[in-house]
């Protein structure tokens, strides 16, 4: 068993009899949904999934879960996904994949946000491996290049694996990869990202998060709520980079 299946069956363990779960979309969310659909066919727990992407609705519904469509919720229980990077204050990076709206949402309106990791995604700050994901209304992408110039981003449209055109979302968005210097304020840009026009998400998932289970070595450790860790205990730097994001 690999770190991301085991902190996806502990995540399993918190899912009781009729709660409204929220699926992730990743390699770590599917190893979460399957243990799901292991529990509800084998042990008869009883759930409703609402998935994130049309890719985890997909697999909720051929492992047999039963499904209810986002427009049809309003709040759930809880909500279960991976992270591309996670700092030891539980904010996170997310976007990797196409689905930002909808992911956003569902923390949002989650009782509980459980984040799965292994240890590669552990990081000392936001956009220390990866760019920050901006969603943008198409016809606004080069206002809000702009816009993120100033914050003292550098802003590029994201293309297709075999660039051949540029990446829209579920949403049917663009997305500003943008890059910022180290010392970028992460609350700051956060509020900014939020109030500026054209900018129908973004990637800094800050204070929603309401633990981090994190896969090390065949162990588990947890940022809660309660958690007050620093770099002795758990240090960023000691963890290695696998170079690959969740796809969230």
């Amino acid at each position: 068993m690999n770190d991301k299946e085991l902190v996806a069956i502990h995540a399993a363990k918190l899912v009781k009899d009729g709660m409204r779960v929220g699926l992730g979309t990743g390699s770590t969310a599917d190893c979460f949904i399957r243990e799901l659909s292991r529990l509800h066919k084998n042990e008869d727990l009883k759930v409703i999934v609402i998935a994130s992407s049309v890719v985890s609705a997909i697999k909720a519904r051929e492992l047999g879960l039963p499904l209810q469509s986002i427009e049809q919720t309003d709040r759930i229980d809880l909500y279960v996904d991976g992270a591309d990077e996670v700092t030891l204050d539980k904010t996170l990076l997310k976007g990797r994949g196409y689905d930002l709206v909808r992911e956003k949402l569902l923390a949002k309106a989650a009782d509980q946000f459980v984040v799965l990791i292994d240890k590669s995604k552990l990081v000392g700050r936001i956009g220390e491996r990866f760019p920050v994901p901006v969603e943008v209304m198409p016809f606004a992408w080069r206002m809000v290049k702009d816009s993120l110039e100033k914050l003292g981003g550098r802003p590029t449209l994201r293309r297709t694996a075999n660039d051949d055109g540029l990446v829209v979302t579920s949403h049917g968005s663009l997305v500003l990869d943008t890059t910022f210097d180290a010392t970028i304020n992460i609350v700051k840009l956060d509020e900014a990202l939020n109030a500026m026009p054209g900018v129908v998400e973004h990637g800094v998932f800050r204070r929603l998060a309401s633990s981090v289970l994190i896969g090390t070595d065949g162990a588990i450790q947890v940022l809660g709520p309660e958690t007050k860790l620093d770099s002795q205990e758990i240090d960023s730097q000691d963890f290695v980079d696998d170079g690959s994001a969740d796809g969230d």
